[in-house]
């Protein structure tokens, strides 16, 4: 394995675009499609953006979660197909023509001509293909885009056109008026879905207008309440509510009589006299104003008080009654319209009771209408608006204004006429046009419909059959969408799409849906190349019928391009021209994601599609994530720049730290996610540098080996390290099962966000207590090499398989470990994306997993009493007591994991105690927040036998695992069992204390004691020494000598210290502590540092390279006693380099003849006995004869 720098070197973004070149140069995505292309298929759907606009957060959110599973399925054994789609057609790129060209009406498109219009359409659907494939391909999406499909191709088109086919021929397309939203903004009809994405609280208008009553004798007039007055020059009736009482009054100071229901009385203005401003206050002169906004109790019983009731009616008296019209616009419906008619949609909870109706404005009003033959069946209806919200001719006085302008004229043109009761404004919540962010009106237009009520109760049944992420998205929000689906207006009276394939007489009698180009080319007689309208309108189809029936024209009309996004499981291969076996064998998808808004779009129109076509769902399993907004909590806004760019963020930190952070949070669970830019940060912090650093920790080691001259390292098989017999390495083999183990489980329940906090818990455990613990045996420091090479083995094994795992969620940073790793495994696959997804082998050890979790506990408790007592690690302690009921845990701890607790806490003893009562009394609590739910009533009852338990019951109910109380059978996650310390007869806190955490108490003797002073004081000098080497720069793996130089008159106690703790100091640093008298002069410094009152001493602490040692005697003899030989010789040896002539001797087996001194004899030198490689070793060897 190569080299690898400091992680504070290390550029994650720089190194992921290393990995971009590496995928290019070898093509990896396209080898493992090759490699898998006989494998089962997995079939993913992806949801076609618009390339109208750039990618943002939520587009690399969606991709991220799709790439995740599809990379996650390739591992597992699949062909996974994954090909990039574009939305072409539909209002984004009409819309952005519009504005280019200057649109405002449809005319001016057809004065422009619909074939350059289109032209230019198409012109721009792929302008930011380029940036999408750069930002899609730089976040480590694998996916096709070379070989894309566009819903503007000709066979894309075509599939939509089967589609549409077959569902006309199941007699599910028919065509009607329909009152449905309209955006004036965009010139067309909108599906209640696509209705629904923006509200916006706006003020409006509100006025209540005089109906006259033909005939009554007093006068009277029905009052209708409406927040539309634009909609008044086409009223047709009034509807009431048959059940509801109403009443004639008369206002006692103007004399008008008016209808209302009983229940609205309030709601009329309070007429008063008029009074004379001379003599009266202006609070009296604004009660003329009839303009009333709001009301209060006292101003209700005013009102009340200010009528006078003449008559009470049912409503369904009022039926069939007439009044006079406000406009004469309609005055050919005058024998059928402007009366009353009844309908339960009428409330009493706003308005008058009594609703004016407008067909072709509202859709009660149409349907009211219609049902009591107000209008009649065909093509008696007037739209009296046109396409782009203008009043038409009909309505003369407004024609040509746009109806939302025209409101407060029509107001003034009723107050002029004498028919104002009462005008106003309010603030409600408004839907505005998704893509134009203009108001949408209610509008009857002729458009063809899907029967998707017909299909309502099997669109529930296939729902039921699917699997959703989050669950509670498919149960509730997309359940109650299904349960009032309403039949899905497919048409649009629009240019850029994908044309409605239907011929039809000039008589409407004979229609033709083409469900094939080949079909159309046989029936016209023309060679068709493209679909789109100006390519397929003059297309005429003789008529079977002869002749003398003219010609079939194509209907006006395009497909809404939810249509097309719906037909994509289909039209995207071209089925069934196509891929006929390839979607038959793999029907529905297997898997599709998207954000929380599709369950109203994309997730649905797919639904209704397939279940039309087929019986069945579309897909089989679905993740759907919720909305990234900006940190403020706000949506992401260009205008607003409150969030940063995707390409920023990912050249800062990288885009498998974005991809985490993204996948880790509430978001992929359809909760909202503010983005902060610290959090991408936190994860390169908390997830990318530990598990590096655990990694920069194996190659240094394993490169050390090759240092010191042993064999390269090659790591051990899987099966031979499973028998280790050391216990950290059984619990981490352990534990990277149960990590492969766990992944696998919740990648097959598609629960993405449940892996970053097991894989954050994993590379903890594996950095803090198997590397940590473990440094000893992983530096060689055991004086065994075989041990040695065990542990550096177990740790590349567990990264390598780690990688492996995480390979689909991070791609990147898991090759650039791998592309080093394999470097020393023969037979390993070119990329990590070739590996299959580890299975999980072997048993996997709970109890060893439990007993070093147990053990972490622990050592946590334990630190929190030191700190609670101001006790540093540094300072040793006699004893610590872990009090636990389980026999094999404390044996497992006592035996197995001794030396990493004692050393860990710097502990000498440690005293297993398996009585709960010896040093801590037993106390029950019960779990309100689980029993409450469960329990109600009882609660009080059983919670107060649950804390009265005595400790004898406790400790039964512990071994058991079950009580019953009150007559409830509880366990043990009912009830929680407490630990209060109980400190020993005589023993003050400040001597022992205890820290607990409901499962194990661990106590600690606190007492001073002298004879853990030497062992303190060399942690104290270990602890110097290390941070020395920090500070000059130096590596783990650096070589250096360590020199300790006694400052202090009386030496004594260093001494002392230094005799004592030789053994624990050697194994520490690496080395032996040298005493400074024995420094050479030619050893070359690299840090000094002096220290002061450190445990009673004051010491100076040198570090130097290793530097070479001549014994002179021995070189003395080489020459005969020559001083020049000998001193040329020394010379000689110094100027080589260090680690060469190292290597070399080592090769040689301590031997080496030197023949290359000029003029100079050659003689063989033997290492150990002429000269020695370290000062250490010259010492030692003095040292020990």
């Amino acid at each position: 394995m190569d080299d690898v720098c400091e992680g504070k070197e290390f550029s994650f973004p720089k190194q992921e675009e290393n990995i971009l070149d590496f995928w290019s140069e070898i093509k990896a995505f396209e080898t493992q499609l090759a490699r898998t292309k006989d494998k089962p298929e997995y079939i993913f759907y992806d949801g076609p953006p618009f390339a109208t606009g750039l990618p943002h957060y939520g587009h690399i959110l969606a991709g991220t979660i799709k790439d995740i599973v599809t990379r996650y399925q390739s591992m597992t054994g699949h062909h996974v197909t994954r090909r990039f789609g574009w939305d072409c057609h539909g209002l984004p790129v009409e819309n952005e023509i519009d504005k280019k060209l200057g649109i405002k009406k449809r005319e001016d498109v057809l004065n422009l001509g619909i074939d350059k219009y289109n032209e230019e359409c198409r012109s721009i659907v792929t302008r930011y293909v380029g940036e999408w494939e750069k930002v899609i391909t730089r976040t480590g999406r694998w996916i096709d885009f070379k070989n894309d499909y566009k819903s503007m191709d000709l066979k894309f088109m075509e599939s939509c056109w089967w589609v549409f086919g077959q569902l006309y021929e199941k007699g599910l397309v028919y065509k009607s008026f329909k009152v449905m939203p309209y955006s004036t903004g965009c010139k067309t009809p909108l599906s209640n879905f696509e209705a629904g994405q923006v509200y916006k609280d706006v003020p409006d208008l509100e006025i209540m207008v005089a109906f006259p009553v033909i005939g009554d004798q007093d006068n009277a007039s029905f009052v209708a309440w409406t927040t539309t007055p634009w909609t008044l020059p086409s009223n047709l009736a009034l509807c009431v509510n048959a059940n509801f009482t109403y009443v004639k009054v008369r206002n006692k100071y103007s004399g008008k009589v008016y209808v209302v229901a009983e229940s609205r009385l309030a709601a009329l203005p309070n007429e008063k006299p008029k009074t004379k401003i001379a003599n009266g206050s202006m609070d009296e002169a604004k009660q003329e104003n009839p303009k009333i906004k709001g009301s209060s109790s006292k101003k209700t019983e005013n009102v009340v008080d200010s009528y006078e009731v003449l008559e009470k009616v049912s409503g369904a008296s009022l039926v069939g009654m007439k009044y006079e019209p406000i406009f004469n616009y309609f005055i050919e419906f005058l024998d059928a319209a402007f009366r009353v008619v009844a309908d339960n949609y009428v409330t009493d909870d706003s308005g008058t009771g009594i609703v004016h109706c407008a067909p072709a404005f509202g859709e009660d009003d149409f349907r009211v209408c219609r049902a009591n033959q107000v209008i009649l069946e065909g093509d008696d209806l007037i739209v009296a608006v046109d396409d782009d919200g203008c009043f038409t001719t009909k309505i003369v006085d407004f024609s040509g204004r746009y109806i939302k302008d025209a409101d407060k004229d029509i107001i003034e043109s009723i107050k002029a006429k004498g028919r104002l009761v009462k005008s106003g404004s309010f603030m409600h919540s408004y839907p505005f046009c998704w893509r134009s962010n203009t108001p949408l009106i209610y509008r009857a237009v002729r458009s063809w419909f899907i029967r998707v009520e017909k299909l309502k109760e099997q669109l529930l049944q296939n729902n039921k059959q699917t699997y959703w992420v989050p669950d509670f998205v498919k149960e509730k929000r997309f359940h109650n969408w299904l349960e009032n689906a309403r039949d899905w207006a497919v048409s649009r009276s629009r240019f850029w799409g994908t044309p409605l394939p239907i011929w039809i007489s000039n008589d409407g009698e004979e229609i033709v849906v083409m469900d094939s180009v080949e079909k159309l080319e046989k029936l016209s007689g023309v060679k068709v190349f493209d679909l789109h309208r100006h390519n397929i309108d003059h297309i005429t189809i003789p008529s079977k019928r002869g002749p003398e029936f003219g010609v079939l024209r194509r209907v006006d009309d395009v497909f809404d391009c939810w249509f097309e996004s719906g037909s994509m499981p289909y039209a995207y291969i071209h089925y069934p021209f196509e891929n006929v076996e390839l979607f038959e064998k793999n029907f529905p998808g297997h898997f599709v994601a998207e954000g929380l808004d599709q369950t109203r779009g994309w997730f649905y129109t797919l639904m209704v599609l397939a279940t039309a076509l087929f019986g069945k769902p579309a897909f089989r399993n679905l993740i759907c994530n919720g909305l990234v907004l900006a940190e403020d909590g706000k949506k992401m806004s260009k205008s607003l720049k409150n969030y940063p760019s995707p390409m920023d963020v990912i050249n800062d930190y990288g885009a498998d730290a974005l991809r985490l952070y993204l996948i880790n949070s509430p978001v992929v669970r359809a909760e909202t996610l503010r983005f902060k830019r610290e959090g991408v940060y936190g994860v390169v912090r908390d997830v990318f540098l530990p598990w590096y650093n655990a990694y920069r920790f194996l190659v240094q080691n394993a490169k050390r080996l090759e240092v010191e001259g042993s064999a390269c390292f090659i790591p051990i098989d899987q099966a031979t390290l499973q028998s280790s017999s050391n216990v950290l390495d059984q619990w981490i083999n352990s534990a990277t099962q149960s990590l492969v183990h766990f992944v696998r489980q919740e990648m097959d329940r598609y629960h993405l966000y449940t892996v970053v906090p097991y894989l954050l818990k994993f590379l903890d455990n594996l950095t803090n207590i198997y590397v940590r613990f473990n440094r000893k045996r992983l530096k060689g420091r055991t004086g065994e090499e075989e041990d040695c090479r065990t542990a550096l083995s177990t740790l590349y094994n567990v990264l390598l398989l780690s990688c492996k795992v995480m390979a689909p969620f991070t791609p990147f940073f898991t090759e650039v470990l791998y592309q080093n790793m394999r470097k020393v495994y023969n037979g390993s696959e070119e990329s990590i994306h070739y590996c299959s997804f580890p299975q999980e082998e072997g048993k996997r050890g709970e109890r060893i997993e439990q007993s070093v979790s147990r053990m972490m506990t622990i050592i946590d408790l334990a630190r929190n009493i030191r700190e609670r007592h101001n006790k540093p690690l540094k300072t040793p302690l006699r004893k610590m007591v872990i009090v636990h009921p389980d026999k094999d845990f404390l044996n497992d701890i006592v035996e197995k994991l001794k030396e990493y607790v004692l050393e860990e806490l710097n502990v000498r003893y440690l005293e297993p105690c398996d009585n709960p009562l010896e040093y801590a009394s037993l106390r029950a609590e019960p779990d309100f927040s689980v029993l409450g739910k469960r329990l109600g009533k009882s609660m009080g009852l059983v919670a107060k036998e649950i804390k009265a338990m005595p400790q004898d019951d406790i400790l039964a109910f512990e071994q058991a695992g079950e009580v019953t109380i009150a007559n409830h059978h509880l366990t043990r996650t009912d009830i929680k069992v407490v630990r209060d310390f109980k400190l020993p007869d005589g023993i003050t806190e400040k001597e022992m204390d205890a820290a607990g955490d409901g499962d194990v108490l661990v106590i600690l003797d606190l007492l001073p004691d002298d004879s853990l002073f030497e062992a303190g004081a060399a942690r104290e000098i270990v602890n110097r020494i290390q941070k020395l080497r920090k500070k000059v720069g130096l590596e783990p793996t650096d070589s250096v000598e360590v020199y300790f130089d006694l400052l202090d008159e009386d030496k004594s106690i260093s001494e002392r210290v230094l005799r004592s703790q030789e053994s624990y100091i050697k194994d520490a640093i690496g080395s032996v502590l040298l005493p400074y008298s024995v420094m050479p002069s030619h050893a070359v410094s690299l840090g000094e540092e002096r220290f002061h009152g450190i445990s009673g001493m004051s010491f100076a602490i040198i570090l130097t390279r290793p530097a070479l040692i001549f014994n002179s005697k021995a070189m003395h003899t080489l020459y005969s006693g020559s001083t020049t030989f000998e001193h040329n010789l020394q010379t000689y040896l110094l100027s080589r380099d260090y680690s060469n002539l190292k290597s070399e001797f080592q090769n040689g087996n301590r031997k080496k003849i030197i023949d290359s001194i000029e003029k100079q004899p050659a003689v063989e030198l033997l290492l150990g006995e002429h000269f020695f490689l370290t000062v250490a070793d010259h010492y030692l060897w003095e040292k020990h004869g």
